[in-house]
């Protein structure tokens, strides 16, 4: 196949990812939803994340999780053990999820209007950053564990970011991982992204994280006021 016949499909399938991830934003700004996609390396913290997350969120607004893995149910099953309904997409060969199975997913959701769907996409920091689903922002889930050099290395997933969330903070007495060059490694793919420091395992910085949600949740009332 000619390098411009492979450039052709690639437009063709990003095309149709595009037009149908508009349309799930349409459904998302209508529902008054604020919608959050999760990315990162398998193991970095997602699942753990969100289930503490959810479970103190719950409390103030509909919440919602769609899950994403080639194969089995046990992240889901994490979530709905919290109380909080989850809709688990299983990807098969794929390494990513697209826009139209987060459409299907989110019609098998209840109503979740004024709160807020988290998106778990499958763990990897390469396929999923291409992928419009709809969402509000794409936040990268970076765990220390990994080392400083990931924005560096995998940048097109720190560009399409809007958060860097690091975690598992509380094992830095055990490692050499250097905080601040992990930052600096983000600022230079991405200026603008921002950047919390938390540990899923005790709740730290989680009071940050939810109020970084809640500046977001304000920037989606403001842009949808100044359109009417």
């Amino acid at each position: 196949m000619s390098r411009e016949r492979v450039i052709q499909i690639g437009r063709d399938i990003l095309g149709k990812n595009n037009g149908i991830a508009a349309d799930n934003r349409a459904l998302f700004v209508a529902d008054d939803l604020l919608v959050f996609n999760l990315l990162s390396s398998p193991g970095a913290g997602k699942t753990t994340l969100l289930v503490r997350g959810v479970s103190e969120l719950k409390r103030s607004r509909p919440v919602g999780v769609i899950e994403g893995d080639q194969h089995t149910s046990h992240d889901a099953e994490r979530i709905r053990a919290t109380g909080v309904p989850a809709i688990q997409v299983n990807t098969g060969k794929g390494c990513h999820l697209d826009a139209a199975m987060i459409g299907e997913a989110y019609r098998r959701l209840p109503l979740l209007t004024g709160g807020i769907l988290f998106i778990e996409n499958v763990g990897n920091l390469i396929c999923p950053a291409a992928f419009d689903l709809g969402e509000a922002c794409k936040i990268v889930v970076l765990s220390i564990t990994e080392g400083e050099d990931k924005p560096l290395k995998y940048p097109d997933m720190f560009a399409a970011s809007s958060l860097m969330v690091i975690n598992k903070i509380d094992l830095v007495p055990l490692l050499e991982f250097d905080l601040g060059k992990t930052i600096e490694y983000a600022r230079r793919v991405n200026p603008k992204i921002d950047v919390l420091v938390v540990s899923a395992r005790t709740g730290e910085g989680f009071g940050a994280l939810y109020a970084w949600i809640d500046r977001q949740a304000g920037h989606q009332r403001r842009a949808l006021e100044d359109t009417r």
